[in-house]
């Protein structure tokens, strides 16, 4: 197996234990990450979206298959099924994720699926009627990432504090 796409299995092994640490551990301190919830998320704020996804999870069932990489880039195929906390609706998300490599570390992260039928699932019928239209997309958009915002403001060390090694 080439060294990458053990790093892509390391990365959803994690994902799958809710081991966000171990996820970090798979990015490059430059990465970015794009999807059609999130948008683009670079370094800290990546990471800080896959700590508070896997910890606000309760039943998160992660399934990765069609793992392939070479020395610059890979992909893969994963399924996450979960509730969606904000409605409580059931989600079963197909997506793809493309990858790019520096230094032995995921640089470049990036998940495509489709929005309409994950917003069908996540919020019912709004979804189904609107889920196609770009000010629902936004609203998502917008929504997840003050989500995030609230999320690393709220587990941000207090200002002046010094964490020991």
């Amino acid at each position: 197996m080439h060294p990458n796409a053990a790093l892509i299995e390391r990365f959803y092994a994690a994902f799958a234990a809710r081991d966000a640490a171990g996820m970090q551990a798979c990015y490059h301190p430059e990465i970015v990450f794009r999807d059609p919830a999130f948008g683009e998320l670079r370094g800290p704020r990546a990471d800080a979206m896959w700590a508070m996804l896997t910890s606000r999870a309760t039943d998160l069932d992660i399934r990765v298959s069609g793992i392939e990489a070479g020395d610059r880039t890979g992909r893969a195929h994963w399924n996450a099924r979960y509730t969606f906390t904000q409605t409580g609706r059931a989600v079963l998300n197909e997506i793809d994720a493309v990858f790019e490599f520096r230094d032995g570390l995921i640089i470049r992260h990036t998940d495509t699926f489709s929005f309409w039928r994950w917003v069908q699932q996540a919020l019912g019928p709004v979804g189904l009627l609107l889920g196609w239209a770009p000010p629902l997309r936004r609203k998502v958009s917008a929504t997840a990432n003050r989500g995030l915002d609230k999320y690393i403001r709220d587990t941000a060390p207090p200002s002046g504090a010094t964490t020991v090694a």
